[in-house]
């Protein structure tokens, strides 16, 4: 009797031991894949902290206050030159998901100046040599910079 008891104490200890390792084991890979899956988060491009930081900045002066009178005629030159197009530029539109980096130069090492939004307009003013890379101008003419090729498609005039 004596014999049976510690075959049954044995198996008992065995089965639990088992159970331990493999619920350990479950709740390490558990906590890892939920890690693993949690989106990062969202970049912040330089449009949305001018929208943030223009609720807690005071307003500039409209062209009615400002005190230069040539300053109402050299906003009108400005937006005349957004429209026109450098030769060989053309409009586009950003097709990838997350958006785009825009950088100083041409190349993932490049200091990032910027960004642009899924489906946002810009102008694409030229490719670099290798036809890695696009300079474009955002569509309100506020910034330039580089961004990888084949993230955009020409909008049809």
């Amino acid at each position: 009797m004596r014999h049976i008891a510690n075959i049954f104490q044995f198996l008992i200890g065995f089965f639990l031991g088992i159970l331990i390792l493999a619920g350990g084991t479950t709740a390490a890979a558990y906590v890892f894949f939920t890690k693993m899956s949690a989106n990062p988060p969202k970049p912040i491009f330089a449009e949305e902290k001018h929208e943030n930081t223009a609720a807690t900045q005071p307003q500039q002066p409209t062209v009615a206050e400002s005190s230069s009178p040539d300053s109402s005629d050299d906003r009108q030159v400005q937006e005349g030159q957004q429209d026109e197009l450098p030769p060989g530029a053309y409009k586009a539109r950003v097709t990838w998901s997350e958006g785009l980096s825009l950088r100083s130069e041409p190349g993932r090492e490049a200091e990032r100046v910027g960004g642009v939004g899924y489906n946002a307009e810009l102008i694409v003013l030229q490719d670099s040599i290798d036809k890695q890379w696009q300079k474009v101008r955002l569509s309100d003419g506020t910034q330039e910079g580089w961004v990888k090729a084949g993230n955009v498609e020409k909008i049809a005039d």
